[in-house]
């Protein structure tokens, strides 16, 4: 059975916003609790004691296929967290960490100072810069430099024209920066300087149709992201059970809608990941329990759903929240929050088909985000309502075994292993 979900915390400011019963929290009248109460972040060693960061990469190239699972020196690599920062007791920035890349041990680190509820993170191409939302009314964007000694600089913060972002990514150019506002029902882009700042918005699109599904009360984007062959952009709405497909204009920063899927209606469509063969995404449903394998077409960009496949998590509704697949394509994992659980699947016919396979306890309460890391070796899960953050060793037939104890990390919403 499912265990019983906690009620939610006090809403804090920026917290009654209009729509549906997030994955967030359990359905209540109104709209759903996106974030929980949060404790100090995370105190420790200097950050420049921390491993260096990634060696910059061209920042206008397109990063290359995941590489397929290999045996890699052990080593220590960073770790970044996301959580709230608004809230009585909040912390103040996103969290760093270091981690062991053979055993998972995380080692905590200082608090990035001066973003604002970076409740999800998305790193730059070139490895120099990370990228946080500011999850609250007056929705922002935040540009965070990280050198390659541990040191970093707030380089600024753009509005995002929208209210609750709650997902953002980098386009594979390194030039835009793409953020969803979940309770307004809209996205941007942004364009990124050469030194990965942010300039001013250059587009907003607002989710106006189609009409939102049984008591959504409105439009709610909840991710975008570029499909893997880098000509589309693929934005989730909750709220209208449906995924929009953009062209992105590489010269004006604007997006054009080309195709629009529509999901069961009341499903509440959240976010998705794409197999690294590029045709096929799974889309993971949070009000309706499934997880939906899409196929997807480069060149119209159109993405066309499949029956709902079960989560394995038993009655009741366990708010699936991220689906992530390995770097072979060769499983899938799924964190349910409500069941406190990652589903595994074995990936099939070139990534046209999942094999349910089992379903693990998570170590902590109410998965919203996982990562794997860039080896695929270890998957990381941030609970938020435990406040921690649990790693599992990933086995070469896809097993997950715990790795240690979990970490605490309060509130952890996002958790971004650094390569």
């Amino acid at each position: 059975m499912n265990p019983a979900p906690r009620p939610n915390p006090v809403p804090g400011p920026g917290r009654s916003h209009p729509g549906p019963a997030s994955a967030d929290g359990p359905p209540t009248p109104g709209v759903p609790s996106r974030r929980g109460l949060l404790g100090g972040l995370l105190a420790g060693a200097a950050l420049a004691a921390a491993p260096a960061l990634a060696t910059p990469a061209h920042a206008g190239s397109r990063p290359a296929p995941a590489p397929a699972r290999t045996a890699a020196p052990r080593a220590t690599r960073p770790l970044l967290l996301g959580t709230y920062t608004s809230e009585a007791g909040g912390g103040t920035g996103i969290g760093t960490a270091a981690y062991d890349t053979g055993t998972g041990a995380i080692t905590p680190g200082p608090v990035i100072n001066g973003v604002e509820n970076p409740s999800y993170l998305a790193l730059h191409p070139s490895g120099t810069t990370v990228y946080a939302v500011a999850e609250q009314d007056a929705g922002a964007v935040t540009a965070v430099a990280l050198a390659p000694d541990g040191t970093y600089e707030v380089l600024g913060s753009r509005p995002t024209g929208g209210s609750g972002p709650t997902h953002l990514s980098v386009h594979p150019s390194g030039d835009w920066l793409l953020s969803a506002n979940y309770t307004s029902g809209s996205v941007a882009v942004h364009p990124i300087a050469a030194d990965g700042s942010l300039g001013e918005r250059t587009d907003l699109v607002t989710h106006s149709s189609p009409p939102p599904g049984p008591g959504q009360g409105g439009p709610h984007a909840h991710q975008i992201v570029t499909s893997p062959d880098g000509g589309h952009v693929l934005a989730v709405d909750l709220g209208t059970d449906a995924v929009y497909t953009y062209t992105l204009d590489e010269s004006a920063g604007t997006l054009t809608e080309v195709s629009r899927a529509a999901l069961a209606p009341g499903s509440g469509p959240r976010h998705l990941a794409f197999h690294p063969g590029g045709r096929f995404a799974y889309l993971a449903c949070e009000l309706d329990d499934t997880l939906v394998v899409c196929a997807y077409d480069p060149a119209t960009g159109a993405l066309t759903p499949g029956p709902g496949q079960s989560t394995g998590t038993g009655s009741g509704t366990s708010y699936p929240a991220q689906p992530v697949v390995t770097g072979d394509g060769a499983y899938v994992y799924l964190a349910n929050r409500g069941h406190n659980s990652l589903t595994r699947y074995a990936v099939e016919d070139d990534g046209a088909a999942l094999r349910l396979l089992d379903t693990v306890p998570v170590g902590g309460d109410w998965p919203r985000q996982l990562a794997l890391s860039p080896d695929s070796a270890l998957l990381f899960a941030a609970n938020q309502r435990s406040s921690t953050v649990t790693v599992f060793e990933v086995g070469p037939d896809g097993t997950l075994t715990g790795a240690g104890d979990p970490f605490p990390a309060p509130v952890a919403v996002c958790v971004l292993p650094l390569p």
